[in-house]
């Protein structure tokens, strides 16, 4: 799936496709609107969000598209979020201006500010034609004085002789001309309001030491130029107010300069726009798609490639290489997916008791809503993002533009020699992802700032937006939930069978019939509810429902319904674990049923079911998939015997089951004779699901958050802890877009055929499962060692290492993945 999930994104994301296809420049993507589509209609744009952008920005990616596209739809939607920056969107939007972004990660130690352009000096360059000003005043010569709102114009004056500057005469110019620029003294945020910049904010963001100039996204011959002013400011100002110089950089596609402010007019301040919220969302969009074409690019190289007689991407290692890599971009889309309606979306209330209030987009400074001057004197009008809204941006933050970076090394890797040579794009896409992950900031600093916000509470609710038609099935479904809740405990187990509300997917009378949109509801409501476990029952209901005969479903669905029948799978061989369908348990035909004789093992909760579902080979002359009959054993039948086996843990949820000579009549046998491993792959695709969607109890990012918040935490800890949450919130993401594909999905069945929305479900629940038992792991070994004395994280520290290997180990995951997915080809 592409950061886009709708029929109208996948539409899109085609369309400007073509466009990168067929070379279109900037003029071209401003013709067809793609440059204004994340601004209002009233002012130029087509009206959508930064959600539609991203998919645009993703097609780029994939071509690697020039221009200075990028940091003209990051101004614009900087300026769009500032009632002073409304008036120049529509420029932007239309392609006759474009702009230069100074961005966190950008500095040029060697640069000096306001050496002025080739064959210029500083003040000519500087704009001395407009104020009369030589080098030394417009530049660099004042001392680092202390600026203070005028009291007419809102303008601003930095230029007093010994840091006590007062306000500017009306309508004058905020005047940035202390030793550094912009920068200000100790390279840290722009000039600011108080008399420096944002101690807080590092030397990521913003000029460097005095004489260095800052570095911009964009060409030194831009019509406009977003940088930063005050500690969270922001200003979008003209050529001339500003010194640029173009500077190369490892991207050898993209545009770089120096910039130097001379003057800032008040009427550009844009105030605490999110820019740097806004930079990490688009860029990593912009990492998606070069990830993208290095994904695809590698898989195709290695189906073709042939190494001692067979493709490359038969090996095992050029396999798991490929499919990891796309386990890093699924997982990075759904990030950016995430922030961007996220952003989308500001005025989402905060939690824990909060008023409502929206907070700045930077960490430091205040704007108010009104329109009036924060307390660093910075113009308002900018309304904050919330906690749970810069959650989501932080994600991105660590996640997106590392994902580019990631695949395109990977791409090398896989092509080898021809991918480290100059003629082949793969350098060139290593490039522009390295230069993503500069321009969008330290990944470890939106790791502290996640880990800030997670460990204080903030939380983002993963809930889909459900459609007006959901309004009376919600009002139904409510209606339904409140009788329940208001029954005793018996009578609403009782109900819940009856009425279909265990497993309401599943056709009448075992379930409701429900629609994936009905279902999502009713997991909604339903909350509190506490609908029964089925444990392993939930795995061979529906195979059961599916294949089995109506006496079959009359027997055994009701009383499993109801907790009157516990189930465990005998699926496992000590021979036959991953590799299932190389089991060896024999069946033999005899007077009106089956013997059963072999050996189970991995058998969970065997000593406490009283059926099993088990497979076994009917007819051992047969291909191994086939041949296979699936059987209902009851658990007390004479021959049945079963070996606790105690796990690293101390429990004995494990068994080794024996079968020697059982007996199972004919009535017993769901669907064909050998054709046991079709009924056998809905329970393994249900097992796959239900273990995607736990992931593990008690081991997950919110856990974590909630133990390590009540402990003290060196930097390099809460920097781990923020990486482990936003793992953990794009999983969950992650699941969500699941949902919402398949509430989207209108794909058509006919007989036996898949969807191709079901294709790609099948793939997304092994994309989770894997990342979520990797990261239960890793949530339990961090949490561990932070305090190894813990009973409770002693315990899940070893009880996750089975995560990585009940349901389909790691290793088979990577392999279903790049062979499903990917379409590698098989193993001889």
């Amino acid at each position: 799936m592409g950061i886009g999930l709708t029929a109208e994104h996948r539409a899109l994301a085609e369309s400007v496709r073509g466009l990168a296809e067929r070379g279109a420049g900037h003029d071209a993507l401003a013709g067809q609107g793609v440059l204004g589509l994340h601004l209002p209609e009233e002012r130029g744009g087509q009206g959508f969000g930064l959600l539609e952008l991203c998919v645009a920005l993703e097609a780029l990616g994939e071509r690697r598209v020039r221009g200075p596209y990028l940091p003209t739809v990051l101004a614009a939607a900087a300026a769009a979020r500032s009632p002073a920056g409304k008036d120049l969107i529509g420029a932007l939007a239309d392609g006759s201006r474009t702009a230069a972004v100074v961005l966190p990660g950008m500095r040029h130690e060697g640069v000096v500010a306001g050496a002025g352009r080739p064959g210029e000096d500083a003040g000519t360059a500087a704009g001395a034609d407009r104020s009369g000003e030589d080098a030394g005043t417009a530049v660099g010569a004042a001392r680092p004085g202390k600026a203070t709102p005028s009291g007419a114009g809102g303008a601003f004056r930095a230029d007093g002789p010994s840091g006590t500057d007062g306000p500017s005469e009306a309508g004058g110019p905020f005047r940035a001309d202390g030793p550094s620029g912009v920068g200000g003294p100790s390279g840290t945020g722009g000039p600011s309001a108080e008399g420096g910049a944002s101690a807080e904010r590092g030397s990521s963001w913003g000029g460097g030491p005095a004489g260095v100039g800052l570095m911009a996204l964009g060409a030194a011959g831009a019509d406009l130029f977003l940088v930063p002013v005050g500690a969270d400011g922001w200003a979008l100002l003209d050529r001339a107010d500003v010194v640029a110089e173009a500077v190369s950089g490892v991207d050898l596609d993209r545009e770089l300069c120096t910039v130097t402010v001379v003057t800032v007019p008040g009427e550009r301040v844009l105030g605490a726009v999110p820019v740097r919220e806004l930079a990490a969302v688009l860029l990593g969009a912009d990492a998606c798609g070069v990830a993208a074409w290095a994904v695809d690019t590698a898989t195709e190289y290695a189906k073709t490639r042939e190494q001692f007689g067979r493709p490359i991407g038969q090996f095992q290692g050029v396999k798991h290489r490929l499919a990891a890599a796309l386990v890093v971009l699924e997982q990075a889309r759904a990030a950016i997916w995430d922030a961007a309606r996220a952003l989308d979306d500001p005025d989402a209330p905060e939690e824990h008791g909060t008023s409502g209030e929206h907070e700045t987009a930077g960490r430091h400074g205040t704007t108010a809503a009104d329109g009036t001057a924060g307390e660093h004197g910075i113009p308002g009008g900018v309304t904050r993002l919330a906690a749970r809204v810069r959650l989501a941006v932080g994600v991105a933050g660590v996640l997106g533009a590392e994902a580019g970076v990631r695949c395109a090394a990977d791409a090398i890797q896989v092509l080898g020699g021809i991918g480290y040579t100059f003629e082949h794009d793969a350098h060139r896409y290593y490039r522009r992802a390295l230069s993503d992950r500069m321009l969008a900031g330290d990944a470890g600093e939106w790791a502290d700032e996640v880990a800030g916000l997670a460990l204080g509470g903030v939380r983002r609710p993963m809930e889909p937006d459900l459609p007006e038609e959901a309004a009376p099935i919600r009002d139904a479904v409510r209606a339904h939930a409140a009788s329940l809740r208001a029954a005793d405990p018996a009578e609403r187990r009782r109900r819940f069978a009856a009425e279909g509300w265990i497993m309401p997917y599943l056709p009448e009378p075992w379930g409701r019939a429900a629609s994936p949109l009905e279902q999502v509801i009713i997991h909604e409501e339903f909350r509190g509810l506490k609908r029964p476990n089925l444990g392993i029952g939930a795995w061979a209901v529906p195979s059961i429902v599916r294949h089995g005969t109506r006496d079959q479903q009359e027997r055994f669905l009701p009383r499993t319904f109801s907790g009157e029948i516990v189930w465990c799978q005998l699926f496992s061989e000590p021979g036959a674990g991953s590799d299932l369908a190389g089991l060896s348990t024999k069946a033999t035909r005899v007077e009106g049923g089956w013997t059963l004789t072999g050996q189970k093992i991995w058998t969970s909760l065997a000593q406490y079911a009283h059926w099993g579902i088990c497979l076994a080979r009917t007819s051992p002359d047969k291909p191994k998939h086939e041949g296979i009959t699936y059987f209902l054993v009851d658990m007390a039948a004479p021959g049945v015997t079963v070996r606790p086996l105690k796990e690293i843990n101390g429990d004995e949820l494990f068994n080794e089951v024996f079968l020697d000579d059982v007996f199972v009549p004919d009535e017993q046998v769901v669907g064909e004779v050998d054709g046991g491993w079709r009924v056998a792959r809905d329970t393994l695709a249900h097992e796959r699901v239900a273990l995607g969607d736990s992931w593990g109890p008690g081991s997950q990012h919110t856990d974590m958050a909630v133990f390590a918040a009540r402990l003290p935490l060196r930097e390099s800890q809460r920097e781990q802890a923020g990486r482990l949450w936003a793992e953990g919130q794009a999983i969950s993401a992650l699941g969500l877009r699941v949902t919402l594909a398949q509430l989207a999905d209108t794909g058509t069945r006919t007989g036996g055929e898949t969807s191709s929305g079901d294709r790609a479900r099948a793939t997304a629940s092994s994309v989770r499962k894997l990342l979520g038992m990797r990261h239960s792991q890793a949530v339990s070994e961090f949490c561990w060692g932070l305090a190894p004395a813990d009973p409770y994280w002693s315990r899940m520290i070893l009880t996750t290492r089975a995560f990585t290997i009940g349901g389909g180990t790691t290793e088979v995951q990577l392999n279903i993945i790049a062979e499903r997915a990917l379409g590698l080809p098989r193993d001889p």
